[in-house]
């Protein structure tokens, strides 16, 4: 430890030299303080020196500085106690180092033992110091009694405390003194104006923003561009974009903030086209681009479905060499995602040098639109052993992939980990797991989540009704429905499909026709063609087929193809051929490669005795090179996903497979002529053999390894199908349920089937 009188001499030194002030000035500056090691200190064991008048100490405060600029807060604190003990001098510079430090650093304790240690009547600057102080660390209380105090306020003053309160949300504060330094010496001047419209953040602030900008425009502050962006700014904000035009018309000078704050404008107010003429705009001008115009621009494009002018902005990114700048290749990526490219997204991601969470999330979300569900997984599973920071979006993209490809394992793990890192978004993630948990057959779960949720919106709500209605709980779901009104909560058009689902599971026909007829007086939602086609679809599967046929006649849009399907689908159900000929010609005018159209009409004419036409149905499939889609089921045990396909052979306990078939003895008791076809069967040719065919469907080989794989204490035995289920495999569940005692649980294409004790939970109506 150096000792008190070797320092003592050195300044003695420093202040008796007989340099000019300028010297000593420009010495002080070239002095590098950080060269002062924080050894240096001002303890002695010798006596202290006799105080007399404060020292000049210029060593003691440029080693205060320095100390303050290296963010040493503690060692400066302890230094200048020992200063003061030494009856030191510190510095009003010293001291405005320090309380910037404590701004920096927010540290209001440190802040508050220094704005103690000032003496009486302070320069004015100082004073201004320590109120930025307070107001930066967040102590308001503290800055408005010290401005409260002050006796001679300047112009700074007024900014810092009124600034501070507009960034701070206490915007009845800072108005409060904006209309008080109106009536002193000062007048506002354009960072006050800045700060105040900045924070007007809604449309509630519209009437006081366009009062505040009269004054702008009255004080002769219209030239001022960064206030001008500023008043853009507000009424982009507040809503008026029209205002916001204007003012920027008016506008002599612009920056790159002045048109990005339009263009953000534009895409809120979901005028696109205008965003990228704004963006025209930027390069006539000649403006400099930053990352955040390549952002906005490309939202537009993505929007407009724009895929030339967004590949022409990529260009441009490339051209200037920011492709490569996370800022910049994340909004790219998100671009190629939005127009369903995923490869040209990926592409765009290997460029990215170091790549964010935004940018993993925007790649995990577009493998997941396009259905690459084990590869979304994949990536996802390789970031947790990476040093990647992982988001609540990233998990909501792997909680749809498992929705999607029902894989409850995974699911339950990635569910598991979100909540131990925190990172499960409240509402949308929450509601993506209601749908993962109701799609991998697990409704108990399912609910388990919605219940968990505080205050559920209007997507939890749907979600966990619609997983009702699929799970064919149909008075479960509209009673939950009745619960959501009652709630106060507002439904959707996506609501009203859950609802409609629910009744056409369960042939509730008089409820759905009461929902579709209040659905705009009583609930504010305007039907659309999809409500219209699941109602006839409620009244198809009930066999209302003339019903069915009015309502199409009738309803104020277009029948589409799913309209005339859904009446195919009735007609095939309940046999009725000439109607059912009809919807057949008008789904294949409209959609000529619909092939679960032609499936159904082939059924309607093998089950008539109309093999000459189920003859010539299947030939147009062949001569227009439709193929059906492969029936495949699948089952998910100890994390490992099984397939099977008809009459499969590959698995390696085929065997054991084939075995607990023939052990369950199911028989048919129909006749072979009287039986419909499904997709698993059209291309197989009706035979005496019909019986054994069915026998190795892939949904009965998926449930046979259930049972044979999966302990009957354990989890229900859970299957999924691809295609409709047919009335035999249907059949050979409930038979499978009554003699084993087991809960299998088997999803199509159309919903689930919970079969327990011989019954299944569709009432056999589906």
């Amino acid at each position: 430890m150096k000792s008190m009188a070797t320092l003592h001499s050195i300044n003695l030194i420093c202040s008796q030299a007989s340099l000019p002030h300028t010297d000593k000035l420009s010495i002080s500056r070239a002095a590098n303080y950080t060269q002062i090691p924080s050894w240096v200190s001002l303890k002695s064991n010798n006596a202290p020196l006799k105080k007399t008048h404060p020292l000049h100490g210029e060593l003691e405060n440029i080693h205060l500085v320095s100390l303050s600029k290296q963010d040493k807060l503690k060692e400066a604190n302890e230094f200048f106690l020992e200063m003061d003990r030494c009856n030191i001098a510190v510095a009003p510079q010293s001291y405005k180092h320090l309380l910037e430090t404590c701004s920096k650093l927010r540290s209001l304790n440190f802040g508050k033992l220094i704005h103690g240690r000032l003496k009486d009547n302070p320069p004015g600057f100082l004073v201004n110091c320590v109120l930025q102080m307070y107001c930066d660390c967040g102590s308001f209380s503290d800055a408005r009694k010290l401005f409260d105090e002050m006796r001679d306020r300047t112009l700074g003053s007024w900014v810092i405390i009124i600034s501070a309160y507009a960034d701070g949300g206490l915007l009845e504060n800072a108005l409060e003194l904006y209309l008080k330094i109106q009536d002193s010496k000062y007048k506002s001047n354009p960072f006050i104006y800045i700060s105040l419209l900045k924070s007007f953040s809604d449309s509630s602030y519209l009437e006081i923003g366009k009062q505040m900008h009269c004054q702008v425009v009255k004080s002769g502050f219209t030239g001022n561009v960064s206030l001008n962006t500023a008043v853009c700014s507000m009424y982009v904000k507040c809503g008026h974009l029209e205002s916001a035009v204007l003012n920027f018309r008016l506008m002599n000078e612009k920056n790159a903030v002045s048109w990005t704050t339009m263009m953000v404008g534009c895409t809120q107010a979901n005028r696109y086209e205008d965003a990228l003429i704004y963006f025209k705009g930027m390069l006539n001008e000649d403006v400099e681009l930053d990352e955040f115009v390549f952002s906005i621009t490309l939202k537009a494009c993505a929007a407009l479905d724009d895929r030339k002018t967004g590949e022409q902005v990529h260009g441009l990114a490339v051209k200037l060499g920011l492709q490569s700048e996370v800022s910049v290749g994340t909004p790219i990526v998100d671009f190629y995602v939005k127009c369903g490219d995923v490869e040209s997204a990926g592409q765009a991601f290997e460029v990215i040098s170091e790549p964010n969470d935004v940018s993993w999330s925007a790649i995990l979300c577009g493998y997941s639109q396009i259905g690459e569900f084990e590869k979304c997984i994949k990536v996802f599973k390789s970031l947790r052993t990476k040093d990647v920071s992982l988001n609540e979006f990233m998990y909501t993209s792997i909680f749809q992939a498992c929705s999607s490809f029902a894989d409850f394992g995974f699911g339950s793990q990635a569910h598991g980990d979100a909540i131990k890192r925190c990172l499960v978004s409240r509402l949308y993630g929450e509601s993506a797991m209601i749908t993962m948990y109701a799609k991998c057959g697990r409704l108990d779960y399912a609910y388990r989540v919605f219940a968990s949720i505080d205050k559920p919106d209007t997507v939890a709500w749907t979600a966990m009704v619609a997983a009702y209605a699929y799970h064919g709980n149909a008075f479960e779901a509209l009673s939950l429905f009745r619960q959501m009104n009652a709630s106060g909560i507002r439904t959707n058009t996506v609501t009203f499909v859950a609802v409609f689902t629910a009744c056409s599971h369960a042939g509730l026909v008089d409820e759905g026709k009461k929902y579709l007829e209040s659905m705009s007086t009583e609930f504010g939602v305007e039907p659309t063609i999809d409500h219209y086609n699941c109602m006839i679809d409620i009244y198809a599967r009930a066999g209302l087929l003339n019903e069915a046929l009015d309502l199409i006649s009738s309803m104020p849009f277009g029948a589409d193809a799913m309209s005339w399907k859904s009446l195919l689908g009735g007609c095939s159900i309940h046999r009725k051929y000439e109607l059912g000929k009809f919807a057949a010609e008008k789904v294949l005018e409209l959609d000529p490669k619909d092939s679960a159209a032609y499936i159904l009409l082939f059924n309607l004419n093998a089950l008539s005795g109309k093999w000459d036409e189920a003859a010539r149905v299947r030939k147009l499939m062949s001569e227009r090179e439709l193929r059906k889609e492969i029936g495949c089921s699948w089952i998910t045990v100890k994390s490992k996903v099984h397939r099977f396909v008809v009459g499969d052979l590959h698995h390696p306990t085929t065997e054991e497979i084939y075995a607990k078939l023939r052990e369950l003895k199911f028989c048919d008791p129909r006749k072979e002529n009287d039986e419909i076809l499904t997709e698993d069967d059209v291309s197989n040719i009706i035979t005496s053999d019909r019986k054994e065919q069915l026998l190795v469907h892939s949904e009965r080989l998926a449930i046979a390894f259930g049972l044979i794989s999966v302990a009957a204490s354990a989890a229900p035995i859970v299957v999924f199908k691809n295609l409709r289920a047919c009335k035999d495999c249907h059949d050979f569940g409930k038979h499978v349920s009554l003699v084993t005692g087991r809960t299998i649980v088997v999803r199509d294409s159309n919903r689930f089937h919970h079969f327990k004790s011989g019954e299944c939970s569709c009432g056999d109506y589906w």
